[in-house]
């Protein structure tokens, strides 16, 4: 049980919205985790009896695809489900392109759900869910389903629709830009479309319909930031709504995702490191579910149906590990990791245009990856390793304009994350463009802790391997000066949530290495943090940081670490903290804590710097609202842009007139 085989289980963790302290605002679907990491992938196939055999196949319900609408949060065309091939993909992302082009001085909008079902397409279009025929999608004929407003919610947007197998009904997640609350309404197709019902506090949900040809809406109902129950209802003349689920285990939380082929609801109940699986039949909503594997601590699957057949992608072992319901028997085959033999699109390569595509040199030290990106034919991608102290290679990733002379005397931006083997995010943004097209250098630094390279490369940065991360990032920033990118006093590091547990460590042990940072709803109290069972994430996530309440080894390790607890008098790089208001992931109080505490260590410091010291600038920025990051924030862009350049003293007015083109000032 102990043998980890080469799986990476990012499909688990990017199929569930809102992973702890982690996630971003993302709107990933379950075969994102494809991309780049197909190669890991240990399938086992199981087939089904007779009896399900003969049964027939429900029709497949829609899928997410991508949106329509253009957003400086993800520029490039993602894979559809129908493999479409890298030409026409790069069709797509010239009108897109073409779009963005024709839009100055407009504010783009979020980017939002849209599903394509039958011969419609459903998406949001203005403050209003519709849906316009397939072949019509691109123009202004469309028919407006309902209009959001009715919900009385500051400018709401669609993050995920699911369309009822007959298209008698389509649910829709609805929630706020300043808010993770998010309302599921259900509206009956008609001549005259209604809403039939409103579920408030729903993270996921699916369709499913029932021998008597009823749909039957499956969902997850969270609080506090905690997912436990799972419902079903119906509608009509015959409504129900009933809670059938609900987990016990407050250390971990229930999804639900379809299956592929829409024949199985399965329910994925989850910590960090553990998952159990029930499934739901498709056909047979009202029987009870039946459970795939008992949770075994560490061990993680996940499970897909196709042509009467499971798969279960797992972590660990040999799949006679796997107790399997009565109705499939033994067989195996092992796909042995060749994708070839993967029937599922979900195993494919997700292959976005060359320059978007990260693979690191292993054995070589530099080399270059890409030489033109589409956007602006005028930037290069590069790879580079560090030695970390260990002796072990990370790698990153490098943009700078091609025509740029003497790289040292540049401005650099280091970006980092390193937690809950999650990748670091180089998706395009506007301000990371301008500020490449104004001389900038981008770093991003894939440590230990992150996901980039496998599961082990997780395992090697959290609980008592934390500190690994921190000597990954010192020996990225040590090595890009090296080899001649930049130099401390023109150097700058920004991270988001548990970034910022890095990034201030790193400030604590090697401030000379920075001139500026910038956090935004950054971990920094980590002791504090995990002692407070009160909080809504903190058994969640313990498997992550380790509990300092009961062991005595990781509370001491965590005192090493903690940004907090390590603070002391001395010089500091410059910091702008970006928080929120009602943050229920990050809390307001443990980074209101660590800034009043680094100014007096800032001020003690000076006392003693002699006339003359320049004390570096603090600045604590908190916004309204209760979401954990808000990434089109414009005020919080300009702002964290304006304080990099006040900080290095450079000139920021081209980098402003070309924000204007993204962004409504």
């Amino acid at each position: 049980m102990q043998r980890k085989s080469k799986l990476f289980l990012q499909a688990l963790k990017y199929s569930i919205p809102h992973l702890g302290k982690c996630m971003q605002k993302q709107h990933l679907n379950h075969y994102n985790f494809a991309d780049h990491y197909y190669n890991r992938i240990k399938l086992k196939k199981y087939h089904l009896t007779k009896c399900l055999q003969n049964k027939p196949t429900v029709s497949e319900l829609a899928r997410n695809i991508p949106s329509r609408s253009f957003s400086s949060k993800d520029f490039l065309p993602i894979k559809q489900e129908n493999e479409k091939s890298l030409s026409e993909n790069m069709d797509a992302f010239e009108k897109v392109r073409t779009k963005l082009e024709t839009q100055p001085q407009e504010e783009y909008e979020i980017i939002n759900a849209e599903v394509k079902h039958g011969g419609f397409v459903y998406y949001q279009e203005g403050c209003c869910l519709v849906r316009s025929k397939d072949e019509e999608a691109d123009n202004d004929n469309y028919e407006v389903l309902f209009n959001l407003e009715e919900l009385k919610l500051d400018q709401p947007f669609i993050d995920c629709i699911r369309v009822a197998p007959d298209e008698k009904y389509v649910a829709a997640k609805i929630r706020t830009e300043d808010s993770e609350a998010s309302t599921c309404i259900v509206v009956k197709l008609s001549d005259q479309p209604v809403m039939e019902a409103s579920f408030p506090n729903v993270s996921s949900f699916e369709w499913v319909k029932d021998e008597e040809e009823e749909d039957v809406l499956f969902y997850t109902f969270q609080r506090n930031l905690r997912c436990h129950d799972v419902y079903r209802a119906t509608f009509g003349d015959n409504k129900r709504n009933e809670r059938f689920y609900t987990e016990k285990d407050p250390s971990y939380f229930v999804f639900l995702y379809l299956t592929k082929d829409s024949r199985f609801l399965t329910i994925n109940i989850m910590n960090k490191t553990t998952s159990e699986v029930w499934l739901i039949d498709g056909l047979s909503p009202w029987d009870p579910p039946v459970l795939i594997q008992k949770r075994i601590h560490g061990v993680l699957y996940y499970v897909e149906h196709r042509d009467d057949e499971l798969y279960i992608l797992t972590n660990v072992g040999e799949p006679t590990e796997f107790k399997l319901p009565p109705w499939a028997c033994g067989f195996i085959m092992d796909t042995n990791s060749d994708p070839k033999n993967c029937p599922f699109q979900l195993c494919s390569p997700i292959r976005p245009p060359k320059y978007y595509t990260y693979k690191f040199a292993e054995g070589k030290l530099f080399e270059e990856t890409g030489h033109e990106d589409p956007i602006t034919k005028t930037s290069r991608v590069l790879r580079l390793e560090a030695k970390s102290k260990d002796g072990k290679s990370v790698p990153m990733t490098i943009f700078h304009k091609t025509d740029s002379e003497d790289l040292q005397k540049k401005p650099l931006l280091v970006h980092v994350y390193g937690a809950y083997g999650m990748d670091l995010k180089m998706n395009f943004r506007p301000e990371r463009r301008v500020l490449v097209d104004d001389g900038w250098i981008l770093a991003y630094c894939h440590v230990r802790g992150g996901g980039e390279l496998g599961l082990q490369w997780h395992a090697d940065g959290r609980l008592t391997k934390k500190l690994n991360g921190l000597a990954d990032l010192e020996a990225c920033i040590k090595t890009l000066h090296g080899q001649g990118f930049s130099q401390p006093s023109l150097t700058t590091l920004t991270a988001f949530s548990a970034g910022g547990v890095l990034v201030g460590a790193l400030c604590n042990s090697n401030p000379e290495l920075l001139r500026a940072v910038t956090l935004e709803a950054p971990f920094l109290d980590v002791l504090n943090t995990m002692m407070d069972t009160t909080l809504p994430l903190t058994l969640e996530e313990l498997e992550e940081w380790g509990n300092p309440s009961s062991d005595e080894k990781h509370k001491n390790y965590i005192k090493r670490y903690c940004p907090y607890q390590n603070i002391k008098p001395q010089h500091y790089p410059s910091i702008h903290i970006t928080a929120y208001e009602n943050d229920e992931r990050v809390p307001l109080k443990g980074i209101v804590n660590y800034t009043e505490k680094l100014k007096e260590a800032i001020t003690e410091h000076a006392k003693d710097a002699g006339e003359g010291y320049q004390a570096p600038n603090v600045v604590l920025d908190i916004q309204p609202g209760g979401n954990h990051v808000i990434e089109d924030s414009h005020k919080k862009i300009t702002a964290q842009i304006k304080f990099l350049y006040e900080e290095l003293g450079l000139d920021s007015t081209s980098v402003f007139e070309n924000l204007k083109k993204y962004l409504k000032f």
